[in-house]
């Protein structure tokens, strides 16, 4: 009795520790600068739609809700739609809950296991093996038991199981807060494209008109004999090339509103079209922008990637553990008797205690294989981890740099379309004057109605991309509290 109690104090004092590595975060990144080149502090500024200047705010947290920084009510009643109705967010938070209930109910195998039980047994007894000639007979045993068990996680193995669902479940919270911000990314970006479409359609439906009207007076020349025959081919390919871009841009506009129907959890047959111009949308002029350092805790996939890591971490531990002893106690308390009546007395009282060890001896490598097997899933984790920051970090730097060269490709096209303006009203003027023919009217006019193409995509590149970084930056999800957040209490606290 005494070597069975000197074991269970040395069980307890050894179930504090747990083998394998403690993990730490990794470092975070040094590097103080997204791009090699140093940005300006401000983007140039254009006089048209979409031209204010942006300005970037190193440091500056980014706000749950960017996307009513681009001033649309429609665009934020669209995003909280979709947040709200989108099923992959119910999936996600579903999977959440899925594993939270797991971490909880591996915590119960850090607790003694305790079972009642009670049965009534009716059986033959073979008389003989009581004593010789004794008559065999049938009789009723009635017995109620209470039994507890304990294993002593002596080396740690199932802390570290209940670590690594821990992990999990915090890996799961950052998916769901990482399907938040590619959702609310890709409805804005959608929104915009679609009101990009809608004004490359109007403007391309009008160089159709204008074509149209030339080559009916490229025609008409051609029947009193003025015109060449090659002049009115010519015109009927450049008509014809125009007409086709226009069944792409309608198939581009369909694609998108289809898109939006399933983002905000609908039927697309059973959506309105999403009416939006590019003129209701404010360029956000501050751009807050994360030092590099912080990055890495405010992407979501980073973060979720840094919980994989974590969990492969305990993995180690837990192969580890399961190559040294396993220490159990076991022990039983209740009555037995072959009347009911006197199942509580006294004397039908049974008891039972036990304490076992098992230590694996030889499984041909099978443990010793799988621990180097967690070692390795580790080094892959914490390759995987590096990757997802240099890949975030280049996002960022995309990002900055196309704003930047998004101002500047607009500026270009605004003075484009500032020259074709001033060149249409002075060709509109000589043709009042009778100074030119109506084709040089209808060349000028489509030659505006082009560069108003140019401009338009421009203003879009702008507005996609200043997304974009609110998406590269991590969507704010850490500043968000409208009641849809993944909740972020500790887990199995």
């Amino acid at each position: 009795m005494r070597s069975k109690c000197r074991l269970l104090g040395i069980a307890l004092v050894l179930s504090g520790c747990a083998v394998g590595p403690n993990y730490a975060p990794p470092q975070k990144p040094t590097t103080p600068a997204y791009t090699r080149k140093q940005l300006p502090s401000q983007t140039d500024a254009t006089a048209g739609t979409g031209g204010e200047s942006q300005h970037f705010l190193a440091g500056r947290d980014l706000p749950g809700q960017w996307w009513t920084l681009f001033g649309s009510a429609k665009l934020s009643a669209l995003i909280e739609q979709a947040m709200a109705k989108y099923p992959d967010i119910d999936a996600q938070q579903a999977a959440l809950r899925a594993v939270r209930e797991n971490v909880r109910a591996e915590q119960g195998v850090l607790y003694p296991q305790v079972r009642g039980a009670a049965q009534r047994l009716r059986e033959k007894v073979n008389g003989a093996a009581l004593a010789p000639g004794f008559p065999n007979f049938i009789t009723n045993i009635y017995q109620g038991t209470v039994s507890v068990s304990y294993s002593f996680d002596i080396f740690g193995g199932e802390r570290r199981t209940l670590e690594g669902l821990q992990a999990q479940a915090e890996a799961q919270r950052y998916r769901v807060e990482a399907s938040y911000v590619t959702l609310t990314s890709n409805v804005a970006s959608a929104a915009i494209q679609i009101a990009s479409i809608r004004g490359q359609i109007a403007a391309t439906e009008s160089i159709v008109a204008l074509e149209q009207r030339q080559i009916e007076l490229i025609q008409r020349e051609f029947d009193v004999g003025i015109r060449a025959r090659t002049d009115v081919l010519q015109q009927q390919s450049i008509l014809a090339s125009e007409r086709a871009t226009l069944p792409m841009l309608q198939q581009q506009l369909a694609a998108g509103e289809h898109q939006l129907a399933v983002l905000t959890g609908q039927f697309p047959a059973d959506v309105a079209p999403f009416e939006l111009d590019l003129s209701d949308l404010q360029l956000p002029q501050d751009l807050p922008v994360s030092l590099p350092s912080a990055l890495v805790e405010q992407r979501p996939d980073i973060k979720l990637q840094e919980m994989q890591m974590h969990q492969a971490s305990a993995a180690i531990g837990v192969a580890t553990a399961n190559m040294l002893p396993q220490l159990t106690l076991t022990g039983a308390t209740g009555a037995e008797s072959t009347r009911s009546r006197t199942l509580l007395d006294p004397e039908s009282g049974i008891w039972n205690v036990a304490m076992g060890i098992a230590q694996p001896i030889f499984e041909g490598g099978t443990l010793r294989a799988r621990r180097r097997g967690a070692v390795d899933a580790y080094q892959q984790a914490f390759a995987e981890y590096r990757l997802t920051v240099l890949n975030a970090f280049q996002n960022v730097a995309d990002t900055l740099t196309a704003i930047e060269n998004d101002a500047r490709r607009l500026n270009a096209e605004f003075d484009a379309v500032t020259a074709a303006k001033i060149s249409l009203e002075m060709i509109q003027r000589q043709y009042d004057a009778g100074k030119v023919g109506y084709i040089s009217l209808l060349t000028a006019q489509q030659t505006y109605q082009q560069v108003q193409i140019a401009y338009i995509q421009a203003v879009t590149s702008r507005y996609t991309d200043t997304v974009l970084l609110f998406q590269a930056l991590g969507g704010g999800w850490w500043n968000r509290r409208d009641g849809r957040e993944a909740d972020g209490s500790s887990v199995g606290g």
